[in-house]
């Protein structure tokens, strides 16, 4: 497998999450009969902030993993970044969309994706500047 056929497959896995995240928006929408926004409701606010939480940090570490495969990084590295991001990230939305919205898988979300944001960061600037 190359690198670009590696990361068309976290590409290929974080759709199917968007996707994933998306229909619970709308299921959610319709459970509370909101039209619009989150309506002042607690479960659609959570639902809409569990797919913003996505928006945010999924684009740049995929543009990372491209740039990765760009400069010919190694395919176990992005293997490695994008497995672990992609656990991180459905950790996260699971432990944020639970009933408290707390817990372990939050937790646990929050710091692995942060683990590989910030690799994913560090090994882009170590194979751009060596």
């Amino acid at each position: 497998m190359t690198g670009f056929e590696a990361v068309t497959l976290y590409l290929g896995l974080f759709a199917l999450l968007f996707a994933a995240l998306k229909l619970n928006c709308g299921r959610v929408r319709v459970a509370t009969q909101v039209n619009y926004g989150e309506g002042d409701n607690e479960a659609m606010a959570k639902a809409m902030r569990v797919q913003a939480n996505a928006v945010e940090d999924v684009p740049i570490v995929l543009l990372g993993l491209i740039g990765l495969a760009a400069v010919s990084a190694p395919v176990v590295l992005i293997h490695a970044l994008g497995g672990t991001f992609f656990v991180g990230r459905v950790l996260h939305a699971l432990g944020l969309g639970s009933a408290t919205g707390t817990g372990l898988p939050r937790l646990l979300g929050t710091i692995i994706s942060l683990l590989a944001i910030l690799i994913t960061a560090g090994a882009c600037l170590w194979f751009a500047l060596t």
